[in-house]
């Protein structure tokens, strides 16, 4: 169970989780393949990896905010349906590169409000002693959507280079009708402790912010999860330079996000063994590694052995920022920290992802790899002197 929530709405949010990120995971491959039906040039694959995050990016903060007023059933309710017209709308009019970069911002906003919903549950459920391995579990089902939107892509595509992507879409309007039919299983009221921290100051957001080293941790979740967003549409632009199958590329992004459960599901016990900074630094290393190697061609078996590793890496980021987030947080204002957080992490998926096009344009989608690695090295020198314990 997570935190105060019975076992039946615990294992209800963590289906939500898994649901969410496999929608999402499915259809934004499957927009980027549509794509390349449509033979777009590479830059405007870096557009469409930036579309997602536009919009929710102006929504962040007033959705945490909103979170805080309505709770986090209503919220989750909210983005449910908002997805669920995402993948209709893809099926039905998703022809055109202006249509899929529409429906992926509205794909965005939606899994914005469901993941705010999510995280904030967690938030002011679980005691602080415990926070590392609830957001831990939470990611872990998170991870498993992860696995499961690829999979599928996998199993839709076969052994064709580019896959049936109105199947695809039509699989994910189906999703998304069991996501939101299952936001109804939570509790009308599951925030335990909105009432008592109801007097919390206005002022929380900009006040985390200003504290030392937020700024450092917010840049780093950032860089993170916009990685995880390029290799996800890049991947695929990837494979079909190098001839690889539509059932490949799934099955190595499904490796990438199960390895990352696999680090989600131990991260309470090894943070607690040796502590949230040291851990990762170790993860960034890792996924800076990981990163580099793919650009250089190698035998497809030690390519899925690196996504492996970059799994690994990836998975521990996100939740312990949210963790520490979380802790710093007054009780009646953690949905506002935590969309703080997810504010930082859309800026960080429209500027990578454009900048990171660019270099496609003359590099190629090898190139993107490298580039990216050395953003996320880069954010080594940013932790020196934040404190995450």
């Amino acid at each position: 169970m997570i935190g105060e929530l019975g076992r039946r709405s615990s294992m209800a949010l963590l289906v939500h989780s898994a649901l969410i990120q496999a929608v999402t995971f499915l259809v934004r491959p499957a927009a980027t393949y549509r794509a390349l039906e449509l033979d777009v040039p590479d830059f405007a694959l870096g557009l469409l990896a930036a579309s997602y995050a536009v919009f929710p990016l102006l929504l962040a903060v007033p959705t945490g905010s909103l979170m805080d007023r309505l709770g986090e059933r209503r919220l989750m309710a909210i983005g449910s349906a908002v997805v669920l017209s995402c993948s209709a709308f893809l099926l039905l009019w998703g022809s055109s590169i202006v249509a899929l970069v529409a429906g992926t911002a509205l794909l965005g906003a939606g899994q914005l409000a469901c993941v705010v919903g999510q995280q904030a549950v967690v938030a002011n459920n679980a005691a602080s002693s415990r926070m590392d391995s609830a957001f831990g579990y939470l990611t872990f089902a998170a991870s498993l959507g992860q696995a499961l939107g690829p999979l599928a892509i996998s199993l839709v595509g076969g052994a064709s280079v580019r896959p049936d992507t109105q199947a695809i879409f039509l699989l994910s309007v189906l999703m998304s009708l069991v996501l939101f039919v299952t936001t109804f299983v939570l509790p009308a009221h599951v925030s335990v402790r909105r009432k008592k921290g109801a007097a919390a100051t206005k002022g929380g957001a900009v006040s985390l912010l200003k504290a030392p080293g937020v700024a450092r941790a917010l840049a780093t979740s950032a860089t993170v999860l916009a990685v995880v967003d390029l290799t996800m549409v890049y991947l695929p632009a990837l494979g079909a330079d190098r001839g690889l199958t539509a059932a490949t590329v799934g099955a190595m992004l499904t490796v990438r996000a199960v390895f990352s459960m696999v680090s989600r599901l131990l991260l309470g016990r090894v943070s607690r063994r040796i502590g949230r900074m040291r851990l990762l630094v170790v993860s960034l290393a890792l996924s800076t590694f990981a990163l580099a190697v793919v650009a250089i061609p190698m035998p497809l078996w030690l390519l899925f052995a690196v996504m492996a590793v970059l799994g690994l890496g990836l998975g521990i980021g996100q939740p312990l920022t949210m963790s520490w987030l979380s802790a710093q947080a007054p009780a009646g204002q953690r949905g506002r920290a935590l969309a703080l957080r997810l504010a930082g992490n859309r800026v960080g998926q429209v500027v990578l992802p454009s900048a990171v096009g660019s270099v496609a344009a003359g590099l190629g989608s090898g190139g993107v790899f490298l580039a990216s690695a050395v953003v996320v090295g880069g954010t080594l020198l940013l932790l020196r002197g934040v404190q995450l314990d």
